[in-house]
């Protein structure tokens, strides 16, 4: 990737010293934010060219980040999901599309911890930090869900997905699908690159261009039974933590967002402060004294602050969860996601907001496609549309006016 002048990083990848593994939330907040100045100061023109993240990928891993989250005797960094939330920020804040795919590898990477054995959760883990394998997954629920053929020893899986995150930047992709003439349901984690996996290649969205979310076609890939997740003796044992990947998904997705959001107003600023021409009718010589910018940035801060504080409190919410998952209600799982919808909700409002409203303090110059501002808005506004927000505030009203929690399904 290539370097330009910014006041606040580092001149190349080369200079930073990511020898040692951060101990605590500090230095790996420290350590996102060095990759987020990696990724800023070419974010504009990696969007347009929207070439494969195959060097962002390899910076992630070279960080450690993709290790967040796994087991500290492996080499993992042994956080917890609250920060987790707060890296996938701060990686968003330099490139979107980067962000989302860092943070739909850490639910990936969970996958085992929601569905596995405790057998299959420690192997998984054990494979995954010490060779820092990047997850993808092939799971979405628009589908038709793919089809698994029992073959004795092995499940066959067969199928095609429209969207798969992470796709050819992947090192195993999680499948899910359901057993013929049953309504078992199977998640297995396979190598992204085998014959019987073939990438599509045909993700060309106006936004998060570089997060490789094109179809996949799978074609009779075996698993060995061994390997399905949470079963034993092809039996799967149900419990209320399963359902926990939807409100970590959409905390990912807020996470994202505000990421995104904090990106735009904090580049907007920089060329605010530094390039903006203040109007020659106002009566002021520097644009940072203009009283409009003044409200502008002001009321976009004050925004952005308010939800980062809404998501940061309910990312502690389900930790609780976390910390106790074969413990957890249907109650309590229900009231949690209330809070998940409440969040996500104000977060796309205000990403929105954010990244189309910085255009008001930085003037007719900011349009030019060099500076890619309006990425920022592309963005958020592709991704935003991933499951309609009117749903979230929907479960919020449900739950206000007739205590009604909702159920768990593939996006509540």
């Amino acid at each position: 990737m290539t370097t330009t002048e910014n006041r606040s990083a580092p001149t190349t990848v080369e200079s930073l010293d990511w020898s040692a593994t951060p101990t605590d939330a500090a230095g790996w907040l420290a350590r996102a934010r060095d990759v987020r100045r990696v990724l800023e100061r070419d974010a504009a023109a990696r969007d347009r060219a929207g070439a494969t993240p195959h060097d962002e990928v390899a910076l992630l891993k070279d960080s450690g980040l993709v290790t967040l989250l796994g087991p500290v005797e492996h080499g993992g960094g042994g956080q917890e999901w609250p920060l987790a939330y707060r890296v996938i920020r701060e990686v968003a804040a330099g490139d979107g599309s980067i962000g989302q795919l860092l943070g739909y590898h850490l639910l990936w990477f969970w996958a085992a911890r929601l569905v596995g054995t405790p057998e299959q959760i420690a192997a998984v883990e054990a494979d995954a930090t010490r060779n820092r394998w990047f997850f993808g997954g092939a799971v979405n629920p628009r589908d038709a869900d793919l089809t698994i053929r029992d073959d004795g020893d092995e499940l066959v899986y067969s199928g095609r997905k429209s969207f798969s995150t992470g796709s050819r930047v992947s090192d195993v992709t999680v499948l899910e699908g359901v057993i013929e003439q049953t309504d078992t349901h199977v998640f297995a984690i396979v190598p992204s690159h085998q014959e019987g996996i073939v990438f599509g290649d045909d993700w060309d969205n106006v936004g998060q261009r570089l997060t490789e979310s094109g179809s996949v076609t799978i074609t009779d890939v075996r698993v060995p039974w061994a390997a399905a997740a949470g079963f034993t003796d092809r039996v799967f044992t149900p419990r209320v933590y399963n359902t926990l990947n939807v409100p970590i998904i959409q905390l990912v997705f807020v996470s994202f967002y505000l990421g995104i959001a904090r990106g735009a107003l904090e580049t907007a600023a920089r060329f605010t402060r530094e390039r903006t021409r203040p109007w020659l009718y106002g009566g002021h010589e520097r644009a940072v004294d203009e009283p409009y910018q003044l409200d502008l940035y002001g009321d976009l801060h004050a925004k952005l602050w308010a939800v980062e504080a809404l998501a940061d409190a309910v990312a502690q919410e389900q930790q609780v969860i976390h910390r106790d998952a074969d413990g957890v209600t249907a109650e309590q799982r229900g009231e949690h996601e209330v809070r998940v919808a409440a969040v996500k909700a104000r977060a796309s409002d205000v990403a929105l907001e954010i990244t189309s409203g910085i255009f008001e303090g930085l003037g007719a110059r900011a349009t030019t496609t060099e500076l890619g501002f309006d990425r920022f808005w592309r963005n958020v506004r592709t991704h935003t549309l991933h499951d309609p927000v009117a749903y979230k505030r929907r479960e919020v009203g449900a739950w206000v006016l007739r205590d009604e929690l909702p159920e768990p399904t593939w996006y509540t």
